[in-house]
């Protein structure tokens, strides 16, 4: 964790607490006390009013709060579905990532949009996940954020089978089906691939890099309409 980011964890976890020990936030951060004890001094020195010393215990004084980060109760209700969204039709990571981002938005709330948040009856239930798709997508995510060739084997829709190399280009969720979008060193051109049809898949070594005949944005210009995907 980056020192920036503990100190904002340490801020917030003394706002939901009466009185904090260093240990309980040495054990909360996995970090010594006597970094614990450097950064409250550091935030102090800061301007944070911290109240306490080192072997009582820590108090933020009342009314002290970080600049606003105000949500309106439909906003709360929108985040809290697409995490949940995310956690049941992604893959572990992103399930981890989104209830991590909805608990550090719960620390800075108040008290009614909390309990909003943890109220909200909205859901997104998958009852028949799949475990090609959480094994693929963390893979799949790692090569379009780095430009990196995949190479895969594809079974088309009609049972055709066949070896890819491709420049993948961004992901889309369709309702319950995720799709790679990409260019296809076989069939020279843009395509869409089903995630749940793709097998045995590799990460190359090379990189690509987006330019004209291969970039999102020249296959975004150049779609007809939302329903033509060019899905392979």
């Amino acid at each position: 964790m980056r020192r920036a980011d503990r100190l904002f964890q340490i801020i917030q976890i003394l706002r939901l607490r009466r009185i904090t020990t260093a240990a309980h936030l040495a054990r909360e951060l996995d970090v010594s006390e006597r970094t614990i004890y450097r950064d409250v001094r550091d935030l102090i020195l800061s301007g944070v009013p911290i109240e306490g010393e080192a072997g009582l215990g820590y108090a933020l004084r009342r009314g002290f709060d970080l600049p606003p980060l105000m949500f309106t109760g439909e906003e709360i209700e929108a985040l809290v579905l697409g995490a949940r969204t995310v956690g049941e039709w992604s893959d572990p990571e992103l399930k981890s990532a989104a209830n991590n981002a909805l608990r550090k938005i719960e620390t800075i709330l108040p008290d009614h949009l909390r309990k909003r948040l943890k109220s909200s009856a909205l859901f997104s239930h998958n009852f028949i996940p799949s475990t090609e798709v959480a094994r693929t997508l963390p893979v799949l995510r790692t090569a379009v954020r780095k430009h990196r060739k995949i190479r895969y084997g594809y079974q088309r829709l009609d049972g055709e089978s066949s070896t890819r190399t491709v420049r993948p280009l961004c992901l889309t969720f369709f309702g319950k089906d995720w799709l790679l979008t990409a260019w296809c060193e076989l069939r020279r051109d843009y395509r869409n691939f089903r995630i749940d049809r793709i097998v045995d898949l590799h990460m190359l070594e090379e990189v690509f890099e987006e330019g004209p005949g291969c970039s999102l944005q020249e296959f975004m210009a150049g779609m007809v309409n939302q329903n033509d995907r060019r899905t392979d």
